[in-house]
């Protein structure tokens, strides 16, 4: 049975960052990602729009410390397909896909990030041309860096009014637990300016640092893009 992705959200105070990836009941394709952060390092972000898609960028750059694993390019949209990522493996997937190959193929040489202890997950989707969507999580093996477990989750023809999510962590803690299991699967419905908007005043407020979301029409190409950023007074 399909969750409350409003009341996943609403009941978890640190999540991390997900991806939403599902169809309203009129057919629309949906993507939305977020990211939260515990440190002011993490939280000093905006998402920015660029030619193909969104960055993040530091919002006080005087206050930027470390900018491996924060700032990188979320969404891409490329050859009709839209890629959205935690991380620097959306540049992987966009150059591996103009390649010919797959997602698999794109994620075979990376793994969870190198944060120890938290391992943060590597968390990934692609939307295609028509509609179908995979999602992947690459995350270490009970805590052990020695082991990286491959997840690879396909939805060929998506049913209108559902989704699923996925997260880097399951909640707060110290290490942070990943998350665990299959993509969680979501009711999705209204307009994209309203279902972002609920997502975004689901999420912690103290934790919460930005979001985006669009529509992917068939064929492919971003519509009605939406940005929430805490920075700017969202």
């Amino acid at each position: 049975m399909a969750e409350n992705i409003f009341e996943i959200l609403s009941g978890n105070p640190y999540p991390g960052r997900g991806i939403i990836l599902g169809k309203n009941a009129g057919g629309d394709t949906y993507i939305v990602y977020f990211i939260m952060g515990r440190s002011e390092n993490s939280r000093n972000r905006v998402f920015v729009p660029t030619e193909d898609g969104i960055k993040t960028q530091a919002h006080d750059p005087a206050k930027m410390t470390d900018p491996s694993l924060i700032i990188y390019h979320p969404v891409r949209f490329s050859g009709g397909r839209a890629i959205v990522t935690n991380g620097d493996q959306t540049e992987n997937i966009t150059a591996t896909f103009k390649e010919g190959h797959g997602l698999r193929c794109a994620l075979r040489p990376r793994e969870f990030e190198p944060d120890a202890p938290n391992y943060t997950p590597r968390i990934s989707g692609v939307v295609y041309e028509n509609g179908s969507y995979e999602l992947s999580i690459l995350k270490s093996f009970n805590g052990d860096p020695n082991c990286c477990c491959r997840n690879f989750f396909s939805f060929d023809n998506p049913l209108p009014g559902f989704g699923h999510f996925i997260s880097t962590y399951m909640g707060d803690g110290n290490p942070l637990p990943s998350f665990a299991g299959e993509p969680r699967l979501i009711s999705v419905d209204g307009d994209i300016d309203s279902f972002a908007r609920r997502v975004w005043d689901s999420l912690n407020p103290d934790n919460k640092v930005s979001l985006y979301a669009c529509r992917v029409p068939l064929g492919g190409g971003e519509t009605d893009r939406v940005i929430f950023n805490k920075n700017l007074g969202d």
